[in-house]
């Protein structure tokens, strides 16, 4: 790999962002965004194992890390998360660009492609759910809206204040180890909460649960469609690959339920052993599985 390179960006959003690059600028863009609760060093394995041939760019959003980080609540709508991704494309001259995204990383991609799919050119998903699946999973399938009781305590509980009383590393322990298989090493805690531990940077990323417009019932509310899932959804037409782990416990696997219908052009390659944060996980089968369908 290229050795990365590290710039702040001021973006046209109003934002400024921590970004990271690697290979030859003249090459195929590539732009990857992380998840909750992480940073660009999620895609460290895939921007070593791509950038040879192509041009890797992956930020920290806004409100993680050092990137800046904005008061409101509003400022985490889907609709400033998007803009920022086309506002990095443009910073770097990227008409077109192939689309990386994980778990949060990855609603935002599917955002952004179905915003513009003339401008991703192809786009690449891990343990992420597409948006009108996710909603209607969590609407009629018990498994998933159990599973995903974690965002209604993120939007309705004063995590700041328990993480205040308890600490950083209970914050680490208990929202974000326990999702992994283990293979988290000393220097990657270290750094998670480092990162966490910046002015403002816990509200700002609990702040995308808080502003995202997903309906998250309560266990015992009643399955009913909504406007959001009777209204007719676009069906994306750039090529898509899916890698999934079949292990993740906040995503189910009943996310691959029905994803062909809205994809045109669809892979999914499903790894067995892998739980939810596979970038890390699984590198060298999630690098291997983009680098057979990039080429």
């Amino acid at each position: 790999m290229a050795e990365a390179k590290q710039q702040r960006i001021a973006l046209t959003t109003g934002v400024e962002l921590d970004v990271w690059t690697a290979g030859d600028a003249t090459n195929p863009p590539i732009i990857f965004l992380h998840g909750f609760p992480e940073s660009h060093r999620t895609w460290r394995h895939q921007m070593a194992a791509l950038s040879d041939r192509f041009f890797c760019i992956a930020a920290d959003q806004r409100g993680y890390a050092r990137s800046q980080k904005l008061p409101e609540v509003k400022d985490y709508r889907i609709n400033n998360l998007v803009a920022d991704v086309f506002a990095l494309a443009d910073a770097f001259g990227a008409d077109r660009f192939t689309l990386v995204g994980h778990d949060w990383g990855g609603a935002i991609a599917w955002a952004v492609a179905i915003k513009n799919q003339a401008r991703v050119e192809r786009l690449i998903l891990c343990n992420a759910a597409h948006p009108y699946i996710f909603q209607h999973t969590l609407m009629f399938n018990t498994d998933q809206r159990r599973a995903s009781q974690y965002m209604k305590a993120f939007r309705e509980r004063d995590i700041e204040g328990e993480v205040g009383q308890k600490g950083i590393e209970w914050f680490f322990e208990d929202h974000f180890a326990k999702l992994s298989d283990g293979c988290i090493s000393a220097q990657d805690k270290a750094d998670y909460l480092d990162e966490w531990s910046q002015p403002g940077a816990l509200s700002a990323m609990l702040n995308w649960y808080r502003a995202s417009p997903m309906q998250v019932p309560a266990m015992d509310a009643p399955a009913e469609m909504t406007p959001f899932l009777a209204a007719p959804f676009p069906k994306l037409t750039m090529p898509v690959l899916v890698i999934w782990g079949m292990k993740d416990e906040a995503l189910l696997p009943c996310q691959l339920d029905g994803l062909e219908t809205h994809i045109d052009t669809l892979t999914v390659v499903r790894v067995a052993d892998a739980g939810h944060f596979i970038p890390w996980e699984r590198p060298a089968a999630v690098s291997a599985a983009m680098r057979d369908w990039l080429a």
